[in-house]
């Protein structure tokens, strides 16, 4: 998880809940759409990691 993506989550979460006090909806979506991104970013950065490792287990000591 990045710090990047963990202050998406945050701002989007600040967005969704003043959108909610004030009543407006497309500030509450925009701020649940930019949680969203925030999360899908970190799972596409996850599934980068895991195939590094991956391709790291299969290579021997000395890199062949």
């Amino acid at each position: 998880m990045s710090d990047k993506n963990e202050m998406g989550k945050v701002k989007g979460k600040a967005k969704e809940a003043t959108g909610k006090l004030t009543g407006n909806r497309r500030m509450e979506t925009e701020g649940k759409t930019d949680q969203a991104k925030a999360k899908a970013k970190d799972a596409l950065g996850g599934a980068g990691d895991r195939a590094k490792g991956v391709k790291d287990s299969m290579t021997d000591d000395d890199g062949h």
